[in-house]
């Protein structure tokens, strides 16, 4: 008798996708049956997490836990979303912090931007201070923005809240509160006034309403034309990503794309896949490329009102 092939190991980045889908469908056989496959999956990561933990006491009793080690745990992305998950991390999130913010600092850069780490708060807030801006981007500070709390929140899950603040802020002389990254699609909206069907955004740009966007589902990933350019775009939850409709690897478009959360990634983690040539993107993060250094898509930014939804193109590209 033939032996038969063993089932394929799924792509670690999809997993934690997969053992939400795997629970849901266990729904199926009824509320017993979904308790019994939740509690498996608690009964069984409590076990490898203090495997996990023993594992790491062992090599701390045989002074192997060097600075080098740690390091080298935390810049593994498998290992450390493990560790977090398990609590077992071997930085504080203050130092999490400021290495996620390295991560982003060569995008920003690339940007002429920058990011200063003001403080984390025993309640829990980390409040930033943003710096420069993007030459020739019509929304540069929604875009850094939005690079650096994806990052941010990555890094350290656990963290209640992000505040920011940018140099334009504090030459107003501005000592209010700082602004919340989860209100500036509603405070550029109100800056860049009305709009129905088109409005300008300024610089070169546009705002074009996408009426695809507002029923789009969670998970999903959908590709369509913003007057000549093509545009992608996914929904994690409640939150809303587009990006230029091109692959920065393979530069062909993510015809066939998914967007899954990563094993061991934090709640709300999204991994944008190209079907072509299997590269991996941080939606959160603007982008960034997982498996190349240097690369990452061009995000665009968008706007709600509740009702509709509208995306910023170059006005050389739009209708």
């Amino acid at each position: 008798m033939a032996q038969q092939d063993s089932p394929a190991v799924p792509d670690w980045r999809t997993a934690g996708e997969r053992i939400d889908t795997l629970i849901a469908a266990s729904g199926s056989g009824g509320a017993v049956a979904r308790e019994r496959s939740e509690e498996l999956v608690r009964v069984v990561a409590d076990f490898y997490g203090a495997g996990l933990e023993r594992l790491l006491d062992l090599v701390h009793e045989q002074g192997r836990l060097d600075d080098d080690v740690l390091a080298a745990l935390a810049d593994d992305e498998l290992v450390s979303g493990v560790l977090l998950v398990h609590g077992l991390h071997p930085y504080g999130v203050e130092t999490r912090v400021e290495r996620a913010l390295e991560s982003v600092r060569p995008y920003l850069g690339s940007h002429g931007g920058d990011v200063e780490l003001l403080a984390v708060t025993d309640e829990g807030t980390v409040r930033l201070r943003l710096l420069g801006s993007c030459d020739g981007c019509p929304s540069s500070s929604v875009t850094l923005k939005l690079a650096v709390q994806g990052a941010v929140e990555a890094a350290a899950p656990e963290i209640t809240s992000i505040e920011v603040e940018t140099a334009a802020d504090e030459d107003a002389g501005a000592t209010g509160p700082l602004v919340p990254v989860d209100s500036l699609f509603a405070r550029l909206h109100v800056e860049s006034g009305p709009h129905t069907e088109s409005g300008t955004a300024g610089d070169g740009a546009s705002w074009e309403v996408v009426p695809e966007l507002s029923g789009l589902e969670s998970g999903a990933v959908a590709r369509f034309d913003v007057g000549r350019m093509p545009v992608v775009a996914c929904r994690v939850g409640t939150d809303l990503f587009a990006f230029e409709d091109r692959c920065a690897r393979c530069e062909r478009p993510f015809e066939g794309a998914t967007v899954a959360r990563r094993l061991g990634g934090p709640s709300g983690d999204a991994i944008l896949r190209c079907a072509g040539c299997r590269a991996h993107y941080d939606v959160r993060r603007a982008g960034i490329c997982l498996d190349v250094d240097g690369l990452h898509l061009a995000p665009l930014p968008l706007l709600s009102d509740g009702a509709v939804v509208s995306v910023s193109v170059p006005s050389a590209v739009a209708p």
